[in-house]
């Protein structure tokens, strides 16, 4: 299925038998991505008497419960409420198909051994673009992304710099490949997350960050359709699907 869409002056055409899935499967067990010390995604059947929900066990059907932590088990996308209160991601965004942008970028090493993503770097991918969404894809890029563990590892981040050239562009969405846009240890300061929304004034309660997606190597940088799909939870954050369309100017 073929479709025309328009943004700004801009006529594209796009596929929408052709999608590019760019989240990690939430999967039970160790063998899975994990950020923060959080627990892992564990799934249980529910048992009542003699009802067991697992076919596998003898059950009728599946019926499961599920545990999970969005911010350390998998691609979510979060909302200001991450760092305020009164505010969920189901109330917050509340479209879900934006014009996107993916750069491919090298973090630079600080001479305190951290690895940042600098403001220049996007500068210089973007061209003077302003995309609705930006997709910040982080390399080396391999499957090991899939099911890391970045708990205690101090993984890459955004400098605070960059974050407001995201501001000044007017990005609303941004999509990285990192389990946070902050240092993992920073002692609350949150500086990227605080630009990024404006908090506490001016707040852009509309933008979303998204954290721990993939995006294969053989999807080249470039522009695409972005569909952000998110769970309807009214908390900070949700399990999300951000999924990619390639673009032609019709």
């Amino acid at each position: 299925m073929h479709a025309l869409i328009n943004f700004g002056f801009r006529q594209y055409k796009v596929s929408f038998s052709e999608p590019l899935d760019i989240s990690i499967p939430l999967q039970a067990g160790d063998d899975s991505v994990n950020a923060f010390y959080a627990p892992p995604f564990e799934i249980s059947p529910v048992q009542a008497g003699d009802f067991i929900g697992s076919v596998k066990a003898g059950g009728c059907l599946n019926f499961f419960n599920v545990k999970f932590n969005p911010h350390g088990n998998g691609t979510h996308t979060e909302c200001v409420g991450h760092i305020a209160e009164g505010y969920t991601i189901h109330k917050c965004l509340k479209k879900f198909f934006f014009l996107a942008e993916l750069v491919s970028i090298f973090p630079a090493r600080l001479e305190n051994g951290d690895e940042v993503i600098l403001r220049e770097d996007i500068e210089k991918k973007l061209r003077g673009a302003r995309p609705e969404a930006l997709i910040i894809r982080t390399l080396p890029n391999d499957l090991l992304k899939l099911k890391k563990n970045y708990s205690g590892k101090n993984p890459p981040y955004l400098q605070a710099d960059a974050a407001t050239l995201l501001v000044e562009k007017n990005i609303r969405h941004l999509l990285v490949d990192l389990p946070s846009v902050d240092r993992e240890v920073d002692g609350g300061k949150l500086a990227a997350h605080k630009i990024f929304w404006q908090y506490p004034r001016g707040i852009r309660k509309d933008a979303t960050i998204t954290e721990l997606v993939f995006v294969p190597t053989e999807i080249a940088d470039g522009t695409y359709l972005l569909n952000l799909q998110i769970a309807s939870f009214e908390l900070d954050a949700s399990p999300s699907k951000p999924v990619l369309y390639k673009l032609t100017e019709a």
